[in-house]
């Protein structure tokens, strides 16, 4: 073996894949050219691999070294004694069970819908401990003394892992496991007999204990290399030996490098240059970046080393900043920097953790047909496989609702496998008309077929009938085995996907999307068996997860020069252009998980990584990124929810150069900046029109005399006077709203329900005692209640408000029915007009007065109006009072009307009563004729939104006038329509 560690180093910035290649001609300029194949190179991403494997196929001829992945050891050969791991999943559900059984004893540690969170992050934490080499029984060492009860129960789950796991890495290995034991066992054997051949370690930083022993195995071989990516030549000794304290130097990032030290016994000196390495793009700017990610406790450095940096307007003169006002800007922003280089042949990558973001630029680079080659691909789960299988599973164990039942039935994979998707698509959307309009709030198979029998015989009767035998039996929630769920899942799924009489699965496992969602159920079914019992909501959060293990991509041939690398991918480098994407605190770094097992000094003491790991990787990419030929740093200033904060590697850089006047650092963050708003302009300039459109006018159309409404309800009529365009919408062009998908508990049906109550109340003459009326009041009220009010909760309210106004309501009844009778109740009426209009109305009551007067009622769940807004707008008792003066009422005589009221059923109960003075009635039977006399005249316009009441009313028909371009200010605009 080696007596001092080989160790060599690349700085930031340097094409590290062509570096490491450049490195290996100097050292086997003078071999035979078979050398060549016996080099073993070892590097950390599948990347790395490719973007070798390109340069070598483009250099000159030669046999080429046999390059691995690191993570590919713990399928080494040396291995082969021992058992095949356990399939990940398996382990998973193994881990539920220990946690479900934690949950049912102690069922304050976390809600139950964790359960597959918690086992996920309980065997991260078993492979961890296994990869660092930690024995589970050094968790009864720790010291619980000073912790809350909260850790110590999760220390005392913690430690029945030893249990499954057994303190013999190679009887139960995992992954973790398997990857320690193979480099034990290398370097076991390299002790004893080093290789004849070179065996380098390339583009890794020992972050995990199992690489750093290869690495350090690696560097004392004869014939051994330690190439590390982004190192930083430009750091003092000083500082080295600040990063010894883990607990407040892990989050550097070169400490890992430092541990490496530590394990070799070296320090920072052995580090030599990689032969033949090019230097970096601007060795300035890494002197800067360098000095603004110092350790914490060390910042005051800025003052003493800041000065002797160079000036920094040419050490920046390849950054841009473009700090964005939204997400959507920024997505906009990058995406035109990319269409740039791809037109101008230049290859740029995009690099960020933040994965809506890129699926925003990928959707902004799509409409100039740009493709990026994206590593990540698209997760399952917002596959349309994925997104189709998580929708039939989240069907099982409870009602099925209009919502769920039509985004079912309109997913593209729903009866893809039918030849008649057209007739699929057709009836799907007579259903959903039909349960819009009529409901039930929850469809059933006899709903389906209900709804079937009622149409014409065009074969809909046997789509109903193939779909509600589809959706039979999926409100059983009770619990089941994995196997089961697994199998009624997926058969269900694929009937589904088939459609209607057709065998097979449609296009369901179709196309890559398709082919990883049948991987991702094999090893669903595969490993069943150990899943126990479990309820359909527990079954669909454990499928998410699986699914979201799973990743899609796209086939299609992607832009050679336009790529989307995750952060640990800024180790590849290779591209002139790199933008740094998500530069925000929460996105890059990434908030550490929370764990809920072991807290931040329990790690510390037991050996295992520290959160803050994460943070120290996440810096090592950026300095490593920042340092490519040119960088563009992006951030929102401001998402969705509210202003964010800067990443501390950017607050640090800029708070540095803003502090360094001397240098001309304020100048060059000024000009970075600069070079960003003018990104962010032409963002704005793309999506803006070639010309100024101008503002819609406030409509008031004006249709021929003979498409306008020769009859109106007293409730059109009062819609005529405040908004006359949602009559025109609605009379004469014959645009109804769409009814809700779902039926909410709104005030409207609220206002139907009670009044339903009072119509059944009022069938029978009130008790004489007040108590026994409102008692019946109440029963009538839970009764309707339960056979219209489907929600549980608007049940109850709706219940109370009842209560509430029961005792005023019935003493007020009794007084009423003292004074006059209840005649009519619900009653249609209708009276033409001198020209022929018909007024039609319906009223909600009429009672008669021993003197032949009539009485109108409305009854209000809301605030009744008050006598001023009656007489100006609110019309609908006056009007129904002229139609009953005048015989409009079926069975009901001509009489004069004695007042009307408005009976509030509000909080608190109001009655609103108007006496008809000064002959109101009359007044207001002219001014209808005048009103209606005014719009048989060609000249006038049905103007929008004329006398709401509030101006922030909404309307159903504001998008058609398109309001929001004017406003109440603006003059109507009179427009002929229809000729």
């Amino acid at each position: 073996m080696s007596e001092a560690p080989r160790l060599f180093g690349l700085p930031p910035g340097v094409d590290f894949p062509r570096a490491l290649l450049i490195g290996l001609e100097q050292s086997l300029v003078d071999q035979p050219p078979e050398d060549w194949a016996k080099v073993e190179i070892w590097i950390n991403t599948q990347r790395m691999r490719r973007r070798l494997q390109d340069l070598l196929a483009g250099g000159p001829p030669r046999l080429w070294p046999r390059i691995r992945l690191v993570t590919e050891l713990a399928n080494h050969p040396i291995l082969a004694d021992l058992p095949p791991p356990a399939p990940p999943l398996r382990r998973r559900l193994d881990l539920a069970r220990l946690v479900a059984a934690l949950l049912d004893k102690a069922p304050d540690l976390a809600p139950r819908s964790s359960l597959y969170t918690l086992a996920d992050s309980l065997a991260e934490l078993m492979d961890e401990m296994q990869s660092e080499g930690v024995e589970p029984g050094r968790l009864h060492d720790l010291d619980m003394g000073n912790l809350s009860a909260h850790w110590a129960r999760a220390r005392e789950f913690v430690t029945l892992v030893e249990t499954y796991l057994g303190t013999d890495l190679s009887r139960n290995p995992g992954a973790g496991a398997r990857q320690r034991l193979a480099a034990e066992r290398l370097a076991a054997r390299w002790q004893e007999a080093p290789p004849d051949h070179p065996v380098i370690v390339a583009g890794s930083t020992g972050s995990r204990g199992a690489t750093a022993l290869l690495m350090a195995a690696v560097a004392r071989l004869p014939r051994g290399a330690v190439v590390l990516p982004g190192y930083d030549f430009d750091m003092p000794g000083a500082v080295w030996d600040r990063l010894e304290d883990v607990l407040t130097a892990e989050d550097h990032p070169q400490f890992r490098f430092r541990r490496l030290f530590d394990m070799l016994e070296t320090g920072p000196d052995a580090v030599q240059p990689w032969p033949g390495a090019p230097q970096p793009p601007s060795k300035a700017r890494n002197r800067l970046v360098s000095l603004a990610l110092r350790p914490a406790p060390v910042t005051d450095q800025w003052m003493q080393e800041g000065p002797a940096l160079p000036t920094l307007v040419a050490a920046t003169a390849d950054l841009t900043l473009i700090e964005a006002p939204s997400p959507r800007a920024e997505a906009t922003a990058i995406a035109l920097i990319l269409r740039e280089a791809a037109e101008t042949q230049t290859r740029a990558a995009l690099i960020t953790p933040d994965r809506m973001l890129t699926r925003q630029v990928t959707a902004a680079l799509d409409r100039w047909g740009i493709r990026p080659d994206d590593s990540a691909g698209l997760p399952l789960p917002l596959s349309p496989p994925g997104r189709f299988l998580r929708q039939v599973a989240a069907l099982f164990g409870q009602k099925l609702t209009i919502g769920a039942l039509l985004a079912l039935l309109k997913h593209p994979l729903t009866a893809s496998g039918s030849a008649g998707r057209g007739q699929h698509l057709l009836w799907t959307r007579e259903l959903e008309l039909a349960l819009r309009r009529n409901g039930p709030a929850f469809p059933d198979g006899a709903a389906l077929t209900g709804w079937a029998a009622t149409g014409p015989g065009d074969g809909r009767a046997d789509w109903a009938g193939w779909l509600a035998a589809c959706l039979s039996g999926l409100g059983d929630s009770c619990a089941a085995p994995l196997s089961t769920h697994a199998a009624r899942h997926i058969a269900l799924a694929e009937r589904l996907a088939a459609g209607p009489d057709v065998a097979g699965s449609g296009a369901l496992w179709s196309e890559s999307a398709g082919q990883q969602a049948r991987n991702a159920c094999d090893a669903l079914l595969a490993e069943a068996s150990a899943g126990g019992t479990m309820t359909p909501a527990e079954y669909s959060d454990l499928f998410h997860g699986i699914a979201q293990e799973y990743d899609v991509r796209d086939p299609v041939g992607a832009h050679p020069d336009v790529m989307i690398w995750g952060t640990l991918e800024a180790r590849v480098q290779g591209a002139d252009i790199v933008i740094m994407a998500g530069l925000n605190e929460g996105t890059w770094p990434k908030a550490p998980a929370p764990d809920p097992w072991l807290n931040r000094q329990m790690r510390a003491d037991v050996g295992l990584l520290l959160p803050e790991r994460q943070i120290g990787l996440a810096a090592h990419d950026f300095q490593q990124a920042i340092a490519a030929p040119r960088v563009v740093l992006t951030r929102a200033v401001r998402d969705s929810e509210a202003q964010t904060v800067p990443a501390r590697w950017l607050n640090r850089l800029t708070n540095l150069m803003a502090g360094l006047p001397g240098q001309g650092g304020p100048d060059a963050l000024g000009a970075m900046r600069a070079r960003g708003r003018d990104w962010l302009a032409r963002a704005r300039m793309l999506d803006r029109p070639d010309m100024a459109l101008p503002r819609a006018p406030r409509p008031a159309p004006r249709p021929p005399l003979s498409d306008r409404p020769r009859q109106l309800s007293v409730t059109a009529v009062e819609r005529l006077i405040r908004d006359p365009y949602a009559v025109y919408a609605r009379y004469i062009l014959r645009l109804n709203p769409l009814d809700p998908l779902v039926q909410e508990a709104d005030a409207p049906l609220r206002g139907t329900i009670l009044h339903k109550v009072l119509e059944i109340f009022l069938d029978r003459p009130i008790e004489p005692d007040p108590a026994q009326a409102r008692d019946r009041l109440m029963a009538l009220t839970d009764t309707v209640l339960a056979g219209h009010a489907p929600w549980p909760a608007a049940r109850v309210l709706w219940r109370a408000r009842m209560a509430r106004v029961a005792d005023h309501f019935v003493q007020d009844e009794i007084a009423r029915q003292a004074q006059a009778r209840c005649v009519a109740r619900e009653r249609d009426g209708r009276v033409a007009l001198p020209d022929g209009f018909t007024l039609t109305a319906q009223a909600d009551r009429i009672d008669l007065r021993p003197d032949g007067g009539l009485i109108v009622y409305d009854y209000k769940t809301g605030m009744p109006p008050t006598l001023k807004s009656m007489e100006l707008f609110d019309k609908q008792l006056l009007l129904e009072a002229c139609i009953a003066e005048r015989g409009g009422f079926q069975g009901i005589a001509p009489a004069p009307v004695d007042h009307v009221a408005y009976i509030g059923l509000g909080n608190p109960p109001k009655t609103v009563t108007n006496p008809l003075a000064d002959d109101l009635t009359t007044q207001t039977w002219e001014a209808l004729t005048t009103l209606i006399a005014r719009y048989g005249e060609p000249d006038q316009g049905y103007t929008a939104r004329a006398r709401l009441q509030r101006r922030e009313d909404v309307t159903d028909y504001d998008l058609l006038s398109r309001h929001g371009e004017w406003d109440e200010t603006d003059p109507a605009q009179p427009m002929e329509v229809g000729q």
